[in-house]
């Protein structure tokens, strides 16, 4: 494979980074992968002195720079509500979100009636998270913890997990699917023991 293969084969990687950003639904992955790209499409442009292309791939570089540190100073303010199973803007948000939480949680079985801990996480007004779960003294175990996708950066969890200890809760344990949710349960420090998924708080 000569030089020029090489250099053409940076420049369309640096292209489809870019595209790729586009279909991200969290705005920090958008900016990262954004970023990313663009830092490999600005030194193909300067290695084939495409000197324009250069200079506006290095300001979107500059630019999502800014609003990653931005996004990183300001952080996101949460505050959550208590719900129970016949609360009305529980079960609407669960049956609009009903088609990413399966895709989310395949084969996930839970019933609103049947959870005697119910959480609704807002930011700024906005319902982002869900959560369902049932009490024993000092332990949880969830049914269902559901974010928005735009809010999958796992500060939901954080604020959550902070907030139910302070709840007195001690122990949260997750017996549900696991295929698209390993990495949220592994970042947030959950250990896999007998069969399930604990989290000392």
């Amino acid at each position: 494979m000569n030089t020029h293969v090489l250099i053409e084969a940076f420049g369309y990687l640096g292209s489809l980074l870019v595209l790729l950003s586009m279909l991200m639904t969290s705005v920090v992955k958008l900016r990262i992968i954004n970023t990313i790209g663009s830092v490999i499409f600005t030194i193909y442009a300067f290695i084939i002195k495409s000197y324009p292309t250069a200079f506006m791939n290095l300001c979107l570089v500059l630019i999502n720079v800014h609003f990653l540190w931005k996004m990183s100073r300001t952080g996101k303010e949460y505050e959550i509500i208590k719900a129970d199973g016949n609360d009305t803007l529980l079960n609407h948000l669960l049956e609009h979100y009903h088609d990413d939480i399966v895709k989310c949680f395949p084969g996930i079985s839970y019933d609103t009636k049947k959870a005697d801990q119910i959480y609704v996480v807002l930011c700024q007004g906005k319902p982002v998270g869900m959560t369902l779960g049932n009490r024993n003294e000092d332990t949880l175990e969830l049914t269902l913890d559901y974010s928005i996708p735009e809010f999958r950066d796992f500060s939901i969890g954080t604020f959550l997990f902070e907030y139910l200890k302070k709840e007195g809760i001690k122990k949260v344990v997750y017996r549900g699917p696991t295929e698209n949710h390993m990495n949220y349960l592994k970042r947030l420090g959950f250990q896999y023991t007998d069969g399930i998924y604990e989290k000392q708080l």
